[in-house]
């Protein structure tokens, strides 16, 4: 199927819901496709499988949001929110299955994330980008403001980027 015959069926059938816990495991297969999708080693995508790994407890927990966006068949993407105090929110994590990236599911997410952070009353979200998303993100409204080491690889330093919700 096209990109443009995707974006037509999913511009009426995409929703984006809540979380249940007994898809933790489909969330973390999703985003370690995901975060391959960008060309890896496979060596390089083992030492990002626990930081990549979603569990139950996580998504039950009142310290984080979880979302999916979703059309009539699957899970086409997910983010999570870590609430870090009362006015600011670190994306944790927002993933699109490569077999639907390039139609908009990622926008419908971050969107969402920032509606989101705001109904919470963050003024801010904070994210650790993968380089590759970096545009993606500013495209969105954030900036950088400096880089932060990776929580999979040492010495690896990723951008950080904020986007001021007020």
């Amino acid at each position: 199927m096209t990109n443009q015959k995707k974006r037509d069926a999913l511009h009426t059938e995409i929703k984006i819901r809540d979380v249940v816990k007994s898809e933790a495991s489909d969330l973390s297969e999703l985003a370690l496709r995901s975060k391959a999708y960008w060309g890896y080693s496979p060596e390089f995508m083992e030492e990002c499988t626990d930081e990549l790994t979603f569990s139950a407890a996580q998504i039950e927990s009142a310290e984080y949001i979880f979302k999916a966006a979703e059309d009539s068949q699957k899970i086409l993407g997910f983010y999570a929110l870590q609430k870090i105090d009362t006015s600011r929110f670190e994306l944790e994590a927002l993933f699109v299955d490569p077999d639907h990236m390039g139609i908009k599911v990622g926008t419908a997410l971050i969107e969402d994330a920032k509606k989101t952070a705001l109904q919470q009353g963050a003024l801010s979200i904070h994210i650790q980008s993968d380089p590759n998303a970096e545009t993606f993100y500013k495209n969105a409204g954030a900036i950088n403001i400096g880089q932060r080491e990776s929580g999979s690889i040492s010495g690896r330093f990723l951008p950080l980027l904020t986007i001021d919700l007020h």
